[in-house]
C-alpha cells in the first residue's frame, strides 16, 4: 500500500482512541463474536491505522494477516460502476441508454402486479442499473413471487456464465416498474455484462486492464489463486449468537459467473488504493481513471424523492442517506444513526467488510472481516469509533 503510514496526529486523528477502536475489536474477538479482522484507517492521504487483530481462520487458528483475503461480496458494486462509468467517458456508453441496446433478451419486459404481468411503462436504462431503480431485486430480500422465481432458477448460482445469466434473469418479470423505486437487486451483474458486450473482454479482463492494473491492486480478483489459498480469511462455522450461518462462496475454484454484484475477493491494501482513488476524485499516484466531475456525480444522490422499497432495501439505506452510482450517498448531518459528514458515502459486503468515505474530512475508512450476522453491527461499532478519533 503506497498511502504513506503515519503516527495518528499527523492525520489528525488521534492514536488513543484508534487504540481503543483495537481493544475493542480484540474484545469482540475475545467474545468469540469476530473471528478476526483488518483495519484501515487513511486521512489527508496518510495511513494512520492498519492493523489486524483475531485469527485469519478459526479451524486452523492461524493470527489474521494485514494481506488476509476477504470475500468483499457487495464492495464489488462501486468498482464495476467505476468501470461502466470509464465506458461512459470514452463515449461507448450512456446512461440513458436502454438495457435492452446492449442485451436484447431485456426488451419487452413485463412487471409483476396483482391482475398478472403488465408491460413496463418505460424501459429500464443503464442509469437504473447504477442506482437500482431498475425494477429487480434479490431473492433474498423478501419472499413474494417474484423473489420465489430468482431462487427456483437458482439465480445466486456461480455455476453459469454472465451471458446465460444475464438472459436467466430476462426471462423474469420485474418486481417495479423501472424508475419508479428504489429496490435493491440483481442490477450490477447485469451492468457487468453490459460491460462485456460493449469492451468486447470479460468482466475480469476489463477491470484487470482498466482498473486493477492502473491502480496496482494486485490482488483483487474472482477466484483466489493457490499460492494464495493459505491467505483466506474465513468465518466461524457456527453463527456465535445461534442463528442460521451463511454459508460463504468457495472462491478458491474459477466460477464459471463474474459477478459484478458481489464476486470479488479482495485484500484491505487493495481496496484502500481503491477509495484513495475515489477520495482523489478518479486519480492515484498519477494514473487518472476518470474526471473529477463524474467521481462528484456517481457519489451524489440519484434518488431524488423516488421510495425505497419496504422491507431488505429500505434497511439498507439509514435516515438521512440516498444512493447515487454505486454507493449509498450521506444527505445531511444528523437523522442517521452513525456520524458522517453531509456527502459521506459507503457500502459494504454480504459478509461483513465495509468502508465509507467522508470527502469534507478527507477521511476514508476500511473494515474487513468475515462475520455475516453481525455485519450491520460492527459497521455501526467502526464507524462511531473512527469519527470519535477525529481531532479537527
Amino acid at each position: 500500500m503506497s498511502l504513506q503510514i503515519v503516527t495518528p496526529e499527523k492525520a489528525g486523528l488521534s492514536t488513543d482512541r484508534l487504540k481503543r477502536l483495537m481493544g475493542v475489536l480484540q474484545r469482540e474477538v475475545d467474545a468469540k463474536r469476530l473471528p478476526g479482522a483488518v483495519v484501515v484507517v487513511a486521512r489527508h492521504g496518510k495511513t494512520a491505522l492498519f492493523e489486524s487483530v483475531g485469527e485469519l481462520s478459526p479451524i486452523t487458528g492461524e493470527t489474521m494477516r494485514c494481506d488476509a483475503r476477504f470475500r468483499i461480496y457487495s464492495m464489488t458494486k462501486p468498482i464495476v460502476s467505476v468501470a461502466a462509468m470509464m465506458l461512459v467517458e470514452d463515449g461507448r456508453l450512456l446512461l440513458a441508454d436502454a438495457v435492452a441496446k446492449h442485451l436484447p433478451e431485456f426488451a419487452g419486459q413485463q412487471v409483476a402486479a396483482a391482475s398478472g404481468e403488465v408491460p413496463v411503462q418505460r424501459d429500464a436504462t443503464v442509469h437504473d442499473l447504477l442506482r437500482h431503480t431498475a425494477g429487480m431485486t434479490y431473492e433474498f430480500l423478501g419472499s413474494g413471487p417474484v423473489q420465489r422465481q430468482y431462487a427456483q432458477l437458482r439465480l445466486g448460482s456461480r455455476d453459469r456464465s454472465l451471458a446465460d445469466f444475464t438472459h436467466s434473469l430476462a426471462s423474469l418479470p420485474l418486481l417495479f416498474q423501472p424508475a419508479s423505486v428504489f429496490e435493491y437487486s440483481r442490477a450490477t451483474d447485469v451492468l457487468g455484462r453490459v460491460i462485456e458486450v460493449i469492451s468486447g473482454q470479460s468482466l475480469q479482463d476489463f477491470l484487470n486492464e482498466r482498473v486493477f492494473a492502473p491502480l496496482r491492486m494486485p490482488d483483487t480478483s474472482f477466484t483466489v489463486p493457490p499460492e494464495f489459498h493459505g491467505h483466506i480469511a474465513e468465518p466461524f462455522a457456527r453463527d456465535p449468537e445461534g442463528g442460521l450461518q451463511m454459508k460463504v462462496i468457495d472462491v478458491r475454484t474459477d466460477a464459471a459467473l463474474a459477478s459484478g454484484g458481489g464476486g470479488l475477493i479482495s485484500t484491505a491494501q487493495d481496496y484502500a488504493r481503491f477509495l484513495q482513488f475515489m477520495l482523489n476524485r478518479g486519480e492515484l499516484d498519477g494514473q487518472r481513471l476518470l474526471g473529477p466531475q463524474t467521481i462528484d456525480f456517481m457519489t451524489t444522490d440519484h434518488l431524488g424523492d423516488l421510495p425505497v422499497a419496504a422491507g431488505g432495501s429500505r434497511a439498507l439505506l439509514p435516515p438521512g442517506h440516498g444512493f447515487g452510482l454505486g454507493y449509498a450517498v450521506r444527505k445531511q448531518l444528523g437523522v442517521a444513526p452513525v456520524p458522517g459528514s453531509a456527502g459521506t458515502y459507503f457500502w459494504g459486503g454480504l459478509a461483513g467488510t465495509s468502508f465509507f468515505v467522508d470527502p469534507k474530512l478527507d477521511l476514508f475508512g476500511i473494515l474487513m472481516l468475515q462475520a455475516p450476522n453481525q455485519r450491520e453491527y460492527f459497521r455501526m461499532l467502526f464507524r462511531n469509533m473512527v469519527y470519535a478519533a477525529v481531532l479537527d
